[in-house]
């Protein structure tokens, strides 16, 4: 299956998935990003992916960036969009362009500590346990259908950096396996929610 994936940043996520590409059917046609200096540009450029950069700052409007950045995918004509450190709240009409086919990552157990900060915010409100959720992207921030999730236990030393460390891990091992679910034609958006194997999740 080909796709494309959005990026902001060093792109950790997206090299698991370039390194799994292979075994979970997926065709990386383009990394995007909105930031010309994302380390995860030259990733892809290091094993040939296309790459393009589209400034949000040199826009007007969330709309117009926004308008901009759905030219430059439909080129591609992707089944699946990967949001991958993609650091954009995307519009209304945006979303719903794409819906049920737009997968995002997010460290935290969501619905907790949607938004920035997940790490810090997890221990300062005394959680036990943290992770990292995958969910379908709906028009509301962080609030679409989860697909799935990856929990660990939030110790004692944990500061912000060490529990993100940790966290990073599970997105690692968890965006490709459920990328497959995808591209295997396991999982889809029905009636606004996740559905795997005929199941509701």
């Amino acid at each position: 299956m080909n796709g494309v994936v959005l990026i902001s940043g060093s792109g950790s996520n997206l090299q698991s998935i370039i390194n799994n590409s292979d075994d979970i059917n997926l065709t990386i046609d383009c990394v995007i990003s909105n930031k010309a200096n994302a380390y995860g540009l030259q990733r892809a450029k290091q094993v040939g992916i296309p790459v393009c950069t589209i400034e949000h700052s040199q826009f007007p409007s969330r709309e117009k960036f926004d308008q901009e950045l759905s030219n430059v995918i439909n080129t591609y004509n992707p089944k699946i969009i990967i949001l991958a450190g993609f650091m954009r709240i995307l519009s209304t009409e945006f979303t719903k362009k794409y819906c049920g086919k737009m997968l995002n990552i997010h460290p935290s157990l969501l619905p907790k500590f949607q938004g920035l900060n997940t790490h810090q915010r997890a221990i300062e409100a005394g959680e036990k346990k943290h992770g990292v959720s995958i969910h379908f992207v709906t028009e509301e921030l962080d609030g679409g259908p989860i697909i799935a999730q990856s929990t660990i236990e939030i110790l004692d030393d944990d500061n912000a950096e060490s529990l993100a460390k940790r966290v990073l891990i599970e997105e690692h091992k968890l965006y490709p396996k459920v990328i497959h679910w995808f591209t295997q034609g396991r999982l889809k958006f029905k009636n606004n929610k996740a559905v795997l194997d005929g199941k509701i999740l």
